[in-house]
């Protein structure tokens, strides 16, 4: 007979799986150290005059607020893992083996 795994577990992964994504993203987004940038700096040249300027283009790069929310959602779902009970079933198994 094969145990079925128990909500604890299966919260616990979710959460460690939550937390994985979340570092994963953050990582290959480029791993921002500062807050979340939703456009970045890009230096031109002008052709005519020669002189430098900045433009901005849209791209999203993830900083520590990304992270940190991440990491606190899959902390979030694995304390819910702490709240369940162990064994649901105690208080059922002792009312059928009572007389």
């Amino acid at each position: 007979m094969k145990r079925r795994p128990s909500w604890r577990s299966l919260l616990r992964t979710v959460a460690l799986g939550m937390a994985m994504v979340g570092v994963g993203m953050w990582w290959a987004g480029g791993a921002h150290w500062g807050w979340t940038q939703t456009s970045v700096p890009v230096r031109t040249l002008d052709e005519v005059t020669g002189l430098e300027a900045i433009t901005y283009r849209p791209k999203f790069v993830p900083g520590v607020d990304f992270l940190a929310a991440s990491l606190v959602a899959a902390g979030l779902v694995a304390g819910a893992s702490f709240v369940i009970r162990r064994d649901a079933n105690v208080g059922a198994k002792s009312e059928v083996d009572s007389p």
